[in-house]
């Protein structure tokens, strides 16, 4: 969903830009390590193709958590700003939402685990 208007509040801007950010962040190939550099050699995700589709969730979870990762690579600075979404309806919705996106991805890379 994107806002055309910005009398939303800050935090559900801020929400909408992290929801964002994580997209644009996991639309790549190569993922950046914790130095910044990219490299085809410490690739982290070899492989969309689960055994189930409960495994095909756990990894929905995860590329949501690299992204937000990526995003913001210091974990105090993430851990800090988690009591302004924690509560929040909204930013729980919204990384409901991209963990769901993650996982219609997974899903179709293995072919909706049809056999």
């Amino acid at each position: 969903m994107l806002m055309t208007h910005c009398s939303s509040s800050p935090r559900k801007r801020l929400t909408v830009g992290l929801v964002l950010a994580t997209t644009l962040a996991l639309s790549g190939f190569v993922v950046a390590d914790e130095h910044g550099a990219s490299s085809d050699e410490d690739t982290w995700l070899p492989s969309l193709i689960t055994e189930t589709p409960q495994e095909g969730f756990a990894l929905a979870v995860t590329l949501s958590q690299k992204g937000v990762a990526t995003t913001q690579p210091d974990a105090e600075v993430r851990k800090a700003q988690r009591s302004e979404y924690d509560e929040d309806p909204d930013s729980l919705i919204a990384a409901s939402h991209v963990i769901a996106t993650h996982f219609q991805t997974v899903a179709a890379a293995n072919d909706y685990w049809r056999e």
